[in-house]
């Protein structure tokens, strides 16, 4: 087998929560983001495994079924059908792509976790955990809501979307249901946790390592002296997957489900004969050098803290998160994109309707890589009318002095490596190149257009 230090990077396409399609908001973000990494590194000869997947556990699927009075696995089915058509329209390919609602994935999760309780790495104790005074429902995730302990912004109790830092239902600030607004109530439970601390050595590695935004950093800055909290993997509760074995009665949190997902759908892939944590984890020492995550700033404590824990706490004995591509919002005409206001572009009716090319084009170009950016419908069809020609061969205007174009090619390519990944900028490159006639075979444009190398 090949030995880790010429493994493969598993890039981390992060999966879609099925409580609605994805808008192209979503694609601006990771999505095509991840996918374009993905192409160039392969195009420079780099060894990458693009793990894809849904995500059908958060209770804010149950929450979304709840709301519109629907059957949760019916509505289920209706967005992973749209989701998986947006993903092929907008040319979003992987090496495996994770169905968590998979007899083998459920057991292999259950199976991981005891024996995870097995060896020490996780223990079952009681904890304090919320109830709503009114409705019974245990207070987690989408089920609560309240402010922000961190930056006071409104918040539910996974994550605060402005700053990035965790939240649950003891850390928020005036939490209440966020079904029917009851007060949270305590209540003991026994649940296995992960204690987060038990991993600061090997946690301040990762951070030290990774090639990390300064967006990330800051919400790693929040636990560098003070502890690190307990981290309970599964909770009872009315959504996820149940617990077998020691979790008998408790569904399974769907954070650590993600990080467990990342552990386990490589080395299945590869080796489908591992049966066993310890088989899974072999697997991914000899054959992976180290993981990239591409994800919104919203999920870094997970990305950042509680999946390198997990790792830690599965066997894996070093540091393995390479660094991680974060992005900020996309507005549409100047507004955050809201599903319940109907403001939204949903990336597979759009796709649909438009060049695939184009818009993988233009969500590069204007992606919120580092501050929030707009999508106007005026300026699309503007950026469309330009690089149309540009892409077909035809432009009439006067291109970029062929002097300059190897450089804005050489610029282009640099812009595509996984440190510091700029497609905005590896665009603007390319589209100079291009329209001098130059660059029509550079992985830049199979990257950023998604076609086949050499079309």
């Amino acid at each position: 087998m090949t030995q880790a230090a010429g493994g493969a990077t598993v890039i981390v396409i992060p999966q879609p929560t099925l409580n609605g399609p994805l808008h192209v908001g979503h694609l601006s973000g990771p999505f095509i983001a991840a996918d374009i990494a993905s192409r160039a590194a392969r195009g420079r000869g780099e060894r990458v495994f693009t793990l894809a997947g849904v995500d059908v556990h958060p209770n804010f699927v149950m929450a979304k079924a709840d709301n519109r009075g629907v059957d949760v696995h019916e509505m289920v089915a209706d967005y992973r059908s749209q989701i998986q058509v947006a993903f092929d329209l907008a040319r979003i390919g992987y090496d495996t792509f994770l169905d968590p609602e998979q007899p083998a994935f459920e057991r292999a999760i259950n199976l991981m976790l005891n024996q995870m309780l097995d060896t020490g790495s996780l223990e079952m104790r009681e904890m304090v955990l919320h109830q709503c005074a009114d409705c019974g429902r245990t207070l987690h995730h989408a089920y609560v809501v309240g402010k922000c302990p961190h930056c006071g912004s409104g918040a539910n109790g996974l994550s605060c979307e402005p700053c990035g830092g965790f939240t649950s239902a003891s850390t928020l600030i005036q939490p209440s249901c966020a079904r029917c607004g009851g007060d949270p109530q305590p209540m003991v439970a026994t649940v296995p946790v992960l204690r987060l601390e038990n991993h600061r050595e090997q946690l301040i590695a990762e951070w030290t390592k990774a090639e990390l935004p300064a967006r990330v950093r800051s919400v790693i800055g929040q636990y560098l002296t003070v502890p690190l909290p307990d981290y309970p993997v599964a909770y009872p509760t009315d959504w996820g997957i149940e617990g077998t074995g020691a979790l008998s009665g408790l569904r399974i949190d769907f954070p650590a489900e993600l990080g467990l997902s990342y552990l386990y759908g490589p080395a299945s892939a590869l080796d489908p004969s591992a049966d066993s944590l310890a088989d899974w984890v072999a697997v991914w020492q000899q054959q992976f050098s180290g993981l990239w995550h591409f994800n919104g700033i919203d999920n870094a404590f997970y990305f950042a803290v509680l999946y390198p824990a997990v790792f830690a706490a599965a066997g894996i004995p070093e540091p393995k998160m390479r660094g991680a591509t974060v992005n900020e919002l996309f507005l549409l005409e100047g507004l955050k994109f809201s599903s319940s206001r109907n403001h939204a572009l949903w990336a597979n009716e759009f796709l649909a309707s438009e060049d695939p090319e184009l818009v993988r084009l233009f969500l590069s170009w204007h992606r919120p890589d580092r501050y929030e950016t707009n999508f106007t419908d005026e300026s699309f069809r503007a950026f469309s009318s330009y690089v149309r020609p540009l892409l077909d061969g035809t432009f009439a205007g006067a291109g970029l002095p062929a002097q300059l174009a190897a450089g804005e090619l050489e610029r282009a390519e640099q812009s595509l490596q996984l440190t510091n990944l700029d497609p905005a900028m590896a665009l603007r490159c390319l589209l100079g190149a291009l329209s001098s006639g130059h660059g029509y075979d550079s992985v830049a444009l199979t990257a950023l257009t998604g076609r086949p190398a050499g079309r």
